[in-house]
């Protein structure tokens, strides 16, 4: 069951295909809005992401962003990943090993020259608390100062869009709990849409305006949060999203 999309999107998307991974998906994002992608492995949720960033191209579809097409398949329209200013923060942070997190986020801004690239790669680092870290090396790093520096990293691409693919997945429950904090304060501050797909509920319920649940490639249920855990359209929603009784009632 569609709720009815937002009058002004910032990113609208649609995507179709039958194989590898079937999609039949229309969802579309406000500006400053989380929308949180949520459904079992295979549902289709990564291959959405990866498409909106440039990443994959699905046999049909289009995505608008802001009024600037990057995918329209029956025009031909393809625009290449680096020319789409989109942010991305991986589930395994995927940070260069061999360099230093200034210089992790320095990769970010190549289009300034080095001095400003530097001096901006460090305010974007203590943005995301990790003053005095700049010249460690990943390996160096806890988990969650990975995961700030990704974050740093996505931002400093000045996006139009904002993906967030499992981004706690790999650190424990009481550093999951601060990013989450952390990430709640600066989405606050961020004009563009952001789009997040996990696993946990309660990611979705601390950072999410919006839930979208898919199953198989496509959306079963879209809505606010608390309205789709409160009434979930159907027993399969309620299953997928782990709902008790109580909680569904």
């Amino acid at each position: 069951m569609a709720e009815a999309p937002s009058p002004h999107p910032a990113l609208a998307v649609s995507l179709r295909q039958e194989s590898p991974i079937p999609l039949d998906a229309e969802f579309s994002v406000g500006p400053g809005e989380v929308l949180a992608l949520v459904g079992p492995s295979g549902s289709g949720k990564s291959t959405a992401l990866r498409s909106i960033a440039g990443l994959y191209t699905p046999s049909s579809g289009r995505i608008v962003c802001n009024g600037s097409v990057w995918l329209d398949r029956e025009a031909g329209i393809d625009v290449p990943a680096r020319e789409r200013r989109v942010g991305m923060v991986f589930q395994s942070y995927a940070l260069f090993p061999h360099l230093t997190s200034i210089e992790n986020v320095m990769e970010a801004l190549g289009d300034l020259r080095h001095a400003e690239r530097r001096a901006q790669a460090r305010a974007l680092l203590a943005r995301v608390h990790l003053e005095g870290l700049e010249d460690r090396r990943p390996a160096e790093l806890s988990g969650g100062q990975q995961q700030r520096v990704a974050v740093a990293r996505a931002l400093a691409r000045r996006p139009r869009v904002l993906l967030l693919d499992e981004p706690f997945s790999a650190v424990d429950r009481v550093t999951r709990r601060r990013l989450r904090r952390e990430l709640a304060e600066l989405r606050r501050e961020l004009p563009m849409p952001v789009i997040l797909v996990t696993h946990d509920l309660d990611d979705v319920k601390r950072l999410a305006d919006r839930i979208c649940v898919l199953n198989r490639g496509r959306i079963l249920q879209t809505g606010a949060v608390e309205a789709v855990m409160a009434d979930p359209a159907s027993a399969e929603i309620a299953e997928l999203l782990d709902l008790t009784d109580d909680e569904a009632a």
